[in-house]
């Protein structure tokens, strides 16, 4: 009998967070670790304005240093998660973070819009019934679920104007937008597999729910 996943934190929709990302060469691929404000501040701007990626890459000996963010979460609630890497805390100029993932990016040090990376972030997401849901659906059907928007490209993205969000894109032939509201609870449980994962080029992020 499989246990459901239990839920730790509800209420957790439009929470404010920020990222480090530095890229790194490993045995001729490129890796990337993800450092994270989830769960510990809420991303002050006057702290993540300061930041400078460059500087940072160089502190960390990284290749680069994407600023990802900020971003706020689409999801609702958020269950066990499993530390697929040590979680070090790290200190980018006041910023408090902790290190949350590990990105195959494979033989490209970027992300290209609209196509699937990989992600071990051993992490469990809950999106609450009869609330909204933002999805991009590829050529064949597959829905992505969006699991946070981003203002670091496009300030005035707020929760409220999402619905509209696919008037902004430029999709690929095929690919749609939408917005669907849950009849259930949705469950996005990644604690045991890598997660599939990909951003449009406004920099929000979506999930497989699988």
């Amino acid at each position: 009998m499989t246990t459901a996943p239990e839920r730790l934190i509800s209420d957790h929709r439009n929470t404010r967070y920020g990222e480090v990302i530095a890229a790194f060469a490993v045995d001729g691929k490129f890796r990337a670790e993800v450092y994270g404000t989830q769960l510990l501040n809420d991303c002050p701007a006057e702290l993540w304005d300061a930041l400078d990626a460059t500087a940072i890459a160089q502190e960390m000996g990284a290749l680069a240093v994407k600023l990802n963010g900020p971003r706020y979460w689409t999801l609702d609630g958020l269950g066990t998660k499993v530390e697929v890497v040590e979680p070090v805390l790290r200190d980018f100029g006041g910023l408090t973070t902790r290190r949350i993932a590990v990105i195959e990016l494979g033989e490209t040090p970027g992300v290209t819009p609209y196509t699937e990376n990989y992600v071990n972030r051993g992490a469990v997401f809950f999106f609450d019934a009869g609330k909204p849901v933002f999805e991009l659906v590829d050529p064949d059907g597959k829905a992505y679920i969006m699991q946070a928007y981003c203002i670091g490209v496009d300030p005035a993205i707020t929760l409220e104007s999402l619905p509209e969000l696919g008037e902004k894109l430029s999709m690929p032939e095929g690919w749609t937008y939408r917005t669907r509201v849950l009849d259930e609870e949705l469950v996005v449980d990644t604690s045991d597999h890598l997660a599939t994962v990909l951003q449009d080029e406004l920099e929000n992020s979506y999930t497989l729910p699988y």
